[in-house]
């Protein structure tokens, strides 16, 4: 499966994609935690200390967002899918 990175997300993993394998059924959270585990810093970045996606971080599957996924977090995702996952951007 493909995980693109972005903003400070990509300077924290040192690259935009990455290939992850994963099982089938695999869901959301599973896959981000997953992520984390490859990439211990971002579990900083991502999640609160209850293991709980932040707010701010935006997780898209195949270019729709998971909050309009059905199920969201717990939505089961295939290896063909790209995952995409945007911390919260400012500036002006």
């Amino acid at each position: 499966m493909k995980v693109n990175f972005y903003a400070t997300l990509r300077q924290i993993v040192g690259t935009k994609i990455v290939e992850v394998d994963v099982p089938e059924g695999i869901t959301i959270r599973e896959l981000l935690h997953k992520v984390a585990r490859m990439y211990p810093a971002l579990s900083r970045e991502m999640f609160d200390k209850g293991g709980n996606l932040y707010p701010h971080i935006h997780v898209f599957v195949n270019g729709r967002e998971s909050s309009f996924i059905e199920d969201n977090l717990e939505a089961q995702v295939k290896s063909t899918d790209t995952i995409s996952i945007f911390p919260a951007v400012g500036g002006g």
